[in-house]
């Protein structure tokens, strides 16, 4: 698809990390599947990544820990 960020840039399957600084901790997810733009490297992910992504931020949220996490689907 071409990239809604750049405009310029097709996306195409590939891998990311997301970062979110939430009250009480810090989440990082590695090797997130995502459609990676070629031109400007902005990722998306779908909506079940998406909602895996938004369970693993809840868990650390609620144990207020620091985490760094390898994505795996459920």
């Amino acid at each position: 698809m071409k990239c809604p960020l750049c405009r310029t840039g097709e996306t195409k399957p590939g891998t990311t990390t997301e970062t979110y600084d939430v009250p009480g901790t810090v989440v990082v997810v590695r090797g997130v599947p995502a459609e990676v733009c070629q031109q400007c490297g902005e990722a998306y992910t779908d909506e079940t990544t998406t909602r895996e992504l938004e369970n693993i931020v809840e868990k650390a949220r609620r144990a207020g820990a620091v985490v760094i996490h390898e994505y795996s689907a459920a």
